[in-house]
């Protein structure tokens, strides 16, 4: 018999802008940092879990295994396996999946899933060229040949260091620029998102000051909130930022403001069965019930941040369930375009005709429903630590409501979007 996958609740550090606050910190230092506060909030010190699902998507070579290397400084038992993962901003909300299928097979009784990225300690690696010929150096064996090998055809700009992309490799383009796209196709307006984004700072502002984060933010490194959030942000303050991605065309509507910027954080969430819970005196926010991903054609012409927009009718399908059977939902706000671009596809009825097979609309959603206490605009974006933001966030909601559903979708790089249903009986 399956098992009920349960979340405990989760923590995270303060999301930041890029070289500020956790500049000299890196991955492991702030996945340390999460595990070690959830390890302090649910006295798991020295316990055994059955998994650690760890991610980042910006990482260094060496960093092959870092959620085996946080576990081993958490204050768990040395005897917790752990793992590693990325799917781009999907990747913790991915983890708490693999997770809970571990839990709802009956394989675990409970484990922790999270994710750490940083754009301040980015991985720099060689010129290719540079790194091709150290490797011929290596592999050759006297010392002429080693001298050959490192001064034929070499030029002084095989010293030029290779940094990280933000290109799609298969079309060129930043994310942004695949959005920028969307938003056309669409008929978003600047306007439109710059309102979302406005909305964001306030839900966000508001759910501070009800002290709604005082039991899922540990402070650190001087921060106690969030480096993005501009509680006095206007939409004339919005609306004279230029584009950031299309500068030329005169027609961009993408900007700093209704675009996530570059982050530094880390999140992680506990997750377990019922009688593990019961057996460690904890009670359960909500539980996991649903989960569903998918992959769009993007190279081919379709909006690069639209897979949600088909993972969740199928999920949507398996479950049983309506659009509109939702207490909450949180969408994730890699820009404000994209949530927009989202909810007007489920209200198209040739899209969902033509794209999702479905014989009508799936219909729009009740605003007030919508990232109540904000999200990513507001909150900042480390690529795989936004899962698990979510999840410790909308458990909480959940629980605090005491009953309910909460619809959690996010869209990743490389075209493809990892949802789940949150239920609270």
């Amino acid at each position: 018999m399956q098992k009920r996958v349960g979340v405990i609740g989760g923590v995270r550090i303060p999301f930041c802008r890029n070289n500020t606050a956790y500049a000299e910190v890196g991955n492991f230092g702030m996945s340390v940092k999460v595990l070690g506060a959830l390890v302090e909030r649910f006295g798991l010190h020295g316990e055994e879990l059955g998994e650690v699902a760890m991610g980042a998507v910006l990482k260094h070579a060496s960093d092959w295994n870092i959620a085996r290397e946080a576990v081993l400084s958490s204050g768990l038992a040395p005897t917790t396996p752990g793992i590693t993962t990325a799917r781009a901003c999907g990747t913790s909300l991915d983890n708490a999946i693999l997770i809970g299928n571990k839990i709802a097979a009956g394989q675990i009784e409970a484990g922790i899933a999270g994710g750490s990225d940083t754009t301040s300690d980015v991985p720099v690696a060689l010129n290719d060229r540079l790194r091709k010929r150290l490797l011929r150096i290596n592999r050759a064996k006297t010392p002429m040949d080693k001298i050959k090998a490192a001064f034929r055809g070499f030029s002084f700009g095989e010293f030029k260091p290779s940094f990280p992309g933000v290109a799609e490799p298969r079309t060129g383009k930043s994310m942004g620029d695949h959005c920028e796209l969307m938003a056309r196709e669409w008929n978003i307006s600047r306007e439109d998102q710059d309102k979302l984004a406005l909305e964001s700072h306030r839900k966000l502002a508001a759910a501070y000051e009800a002290g709604f984060f005082d039991d899922l933010l540990v402070p650190f490194r001087g921060l106690k909130r969030d480096g993005f959030l501009r509680p006095d942000s206007t939409l004339e303050k919005l609306a004279s930022l230029r584009p950031a991605f299309d500068r030329t065309s005169g027609h961009g509507t993408l900007t700093a403001g209704n675009s996530t910027g570059l982050s530094d954080g880390a999140s992680a969430v506990l997750l377990a069965s019922d009688d593990w819970a019961s057996a460690h005196g904890h009670t359960v926010q909500a539980y996991m019930t649903h989960a569903r991903v998918a992959a769009v054609d993007f190279v081919h012409g379709e909006g690069l941040l639209m897979a949600p927009t088909i993972a969740v009718p199928r999920m949507l399908a398996e479950a049983g369930l309506t659009l509109q059977d939702f207490d909450f939902y949180e969408i994730h706000e890699a820009f404000a375009a994209q949530v927009l671009c989202t909810l007007r596809a489920w209200e198209s009825e040739s899209y969902c005709r033509d794209r999702l097979g479905l014989d009508k609309p799936l219909g729009s959603i009740d605003p007030a429903k919508l990232n109540v206490h904000g999200s990513s605009l507001a909150v900042g974006h480390p690529f795989a630590a936004t899962g698990s933001r979510i999840v410790a966030t909308l458990a909480k909601l959940l629980e605090q409501k005491g009953s309910g559903r909460g619809l959690i979708s996010i869209c990743t790089a490389g075209g493809m979007g990892v949802t789940a249903i949150l239920e609270r009986p």
